[in-house]
């Protein structure tokens, strides 16, 4: 089971994700996001995966999906603090992390 939260700052929406995203977390996740997207049209919505240990292609897919709805809102999104593993399968989907401030 995975959960969200949030927090916002200026135009920044942060999402925390922690647990293991697989299919039927992704759907939940994917609801969640969206509706906090929505409703605070943010300039970058910042995945946060350090709470992260497990993820699939599903996981791959909400992200993609939550690339595709923040551009449409005008935004953009930012990944942080993904763990290692997360980071390879990241990359083979050419999806960019950011951590401390540096974008791979």
């Amino acid at each position: 089971m995975a959960t969200v939260t949030f927090s916002a700052a200026d135009d920044l929406l942060y999402a925390y994700l922690a647990g293991e995203i697989d299919h039927d977390a992704a759907q939940n996740l994917r609801i969640q996001l969206d509706d906090a997207l929505l409703a605070r049209t943010p300039k970058t919505l910042v995945l946060d995966l350090g709470g992260v240990g497990f993820m699939d292609s599903s996981g791959v897919g909400l992200i993609l999906g939550r690339q595709r709805c923040a551009r449409s809102l005008g935004g953009t999104l930012r990944i942080q603090h993904a763990p290692e593993q997360l980071r390879r399968v990241l990359r083979l989907a050419n999806i960019p992390c950011t951590d401390a401030g540096q974008e791979e």
